[in-house]
């Protein structure tokens, strides 16, 4: 009877061993070709299509396009309190563009402006929910 020095369990785990180092190699060598190599050069070259586009001014001497109005300024909403001409006290809402427009329009009312202020329409925080 021979006598055997190496265990079959060390023969499997030598055998193990040495594929794993193999492969372990074998991707290094794979790693190193992907990650060293360098795109071919290819010669740069300039290409510029010119788009056919053609602009057709006369359209702004149309009929059509000189009857064309403008927009109209976004009204804001005004709060107030005035006298009337009884010299009653009076608080309400009007629309204008602009804090003297608002005053004019209170005046054409025969009202006087004793205080005129801007209505802050929205929330401060537009993602806080209705409760």
């Amino acid at each position: 009877m021979a006598v055997v020095f190496i265990s079959p369990k060390q023969r499997q785990k030598v055998f193990f061993m040495g594929i794993t180092i193999i492969f372990l190699l074998f991707l290094v060598v794979v790693a190193s070709a992907v990650f060293f190599s360098k795109p071919k050069e290819v010669p740069y070259q300039m290409v510029f299509n010119r788009p056919k586009v053609n602009i057709n001014f006369n359209i702004l001497d149309s009929v059509q396009f000189n009857d064309l109005e403008p927009f109209t300024e976004m009204e804001i909403q005004f709060s107030y309190r005035a006298f009337t001409k009884e010299d009653n006290i009076i608080d309400g809402l009007v629309s204008a563009v602009s804090t003297d427009a608002a005053r004019e329009i209170l005046e054409s009312m025969d009202l006087t402006v004793i205080d005129i202020e801007e209505v802050m329409v929205g929330r401060e925080n537009p993602f806080e929910p209705y409760l």
